[in-house]
């Protein structure tokens, strides 16, 4: 006589082990190198016009070396704070500001002054529809920092950075941005 039950058991079919740990592989490296979203910030801020151009390279959180008509210059973004290197975060501000400017071509707008005293071109950074300055504070990558008499967001930037420390985004962790002082 046939066991009835036989048509009941069912074979359970296991991935690869292979396909699992690639699988592992590709989210571990997602969350570690894209731990925010690069499309959050998409406010243009009303700001229309600017220069173009083209990203040579990364400098750190918060400036970038660019090529604008065949001439190569440094863009220090205003309103940005980020950690310098050999501070904490330093590396994941940098890795945030690469994914979200290299090899792009930027919008540049200015605010009140030109140049830093260090002769560094001051800008506002678009990509597109993406504030690169306002995206690396809401990512909790940058801090919100007046640097007078450039001042058009800075209080947006600071509303923004609020948001970060209290849902702990990016360097926030750390305490970096504890100084207490958000003018320079």
């Amino acid at each position: 006589m046939k066991n009835r039950n036989n048509h009941s058991r069912r074979r359970i079919v296991y991935p690869p082990l292979g396909f699992l740990l690639v699988a592992l592989a590709l989210v571990l490296l997602t969350r570690c190198t894209f731990g925010f979203d690069p499309n959050a910030s998409t406010g243009s801020g009303g700001n229309t016009g600017g220069d173009t151009a083209r990203v040579l390279s990364v400098v750190d959180g918060d400036t970038i070396d660019i090529d604008i008509n065949g001439q190569r210059d440094t863009v220090r973004y205003i309103g940005v704070n980020t950690p310098e290197r050999g501070e904490a975060c330093y590396n994941e501000a940098t890795q945030a500001n690469r994914i979200f400017v290299e090899g792009q071509t930027v919008r540049l707008v200015a605010d009140r002054e030109d140049r830093d005293r260090f002769g560094r071109m001051l800008r506002y950074v678009y990509v597109g529809s993406l504030f690169v300055n306002r995206a690396m504070i809401e990512q909790g990558y940058g801090e919100a920092v007046a640097y007078e008499p450039n001042v058009l967001y800075f209080s947006e930037f600071s509303g923004l950075e609020q948001q970060a420390r209290a849902s702990n985004r990016g360097c926030h962790p750390t305490s970096i941005f504890n100084d207490g002082n958000d003018r320079r």
